[in-house]
């Protein structure tokens, strides 16, 4: 366990360090000797952060985001890895525990669980419900990454119009509202581009596949959505079918 907090200084080492402060010839600073000396890290009035501000933006970082990975955040990323320790102590306190992908270099938080298993505290982050077209991408992304890296491509890229043709070619046969269809399907890609799975390049209406899918669908949830989607597939009438997906943010 890393202790943060100063220790209290017993009777007899405040004597010890008052007699050397006399043998020096100089006064000790203020009426109380076991004033605590100020925060060598401060970096506001009244800061009692025990943090380098580099350390500090990266706790922040990783709070505000999903994920970060050595692409979307490289200074972050780079102090994630250095500070990883003290990184994941602070997390820690706030029941949230850290992960790290150094292969693919990603970073993210999650709740914490009891030994059983179970999560039993209380949390900062929240689930967030997407629907089946923003699944159906997820999926989609991860399946490519994995084909890509199989054949050796270091980097995935992938078009909005691959994207878009994707979803129209899967639908289920009870969507057949073509204009809500393809407003919903505009969306996905932009909820997608927004949570950050889709990196911009240098050319317009071509994304990059970030490292993150895999690291933050692994092959057990993978089976689960296609599972998932292949029921819905079959389903009835259409409706507004979602699945809950666990935000890091």
């Amino acid at each position: 366990m890393t202790v943060t907090d100063q220790e209290i200084v017993g009777g007899d080492d405040i004597e010890a360090e008052a007699a050397t402060v006399e043998t020096d010839g100089t006064e000790p600073d203020g009426d109380d000797p076991e004033e605590a000396a100020p925060s060598t890290h401060a970096v506001f009035a009244g800061d009692e952060g025990s943090l380098d501000l580099e350390v500090r933006r990266a706790l922040v970082v990783l709070m505000k985001h999903r994920f970060i990975t050595s692409r979307s955040h490289p200074k972050e990323w780079r102090t994630v890895v250095v500070e990883r320790q003290t990184i994941a102590s602070r997390l820690n306190d706030l029941l949230l525990e850290l992960k790290v992908d150094p292969e693919r270099e990603v970073a993210y938080k999650r709740p914490v669980t009891s030994d059983t298993g179970v999560r039993e505290f209380p949390t900062l982050l929240h689930d967030t419900t997407w629907p089946r077209e923003e699944t159906a991408l997820l999926v989609y992304l991860r399946v490519r990454a994995r084909a890509e890296q199989s054949r050796g491509e270091p980097v995935t890229r992938v078009s909005q119009t691959e994207l878009l043709d994707y979803l129209r070619e899967n639908r289920p046969p009870s969507a057949t509202d073509q204009v809500k269809e393809e407003r919903r399907a505009e969306r996905a890609v932009g909820v997608l581009k927004t949570a950050g799975l889709l990196e911009k390049t240098g050319e317009d209406g071509v994304f990059r596949i970030s490292p993150a899918v895999e690291t933050m669908l692994p092959m057990t949830v993978l089976t689960e959505l296609l599972r998932w989607l292949t029921v819905r597939n079959e389903s009835g009438p259409a409706q507004e079918e979602e699945v809950s997906m666990e935000a890091q943010s």
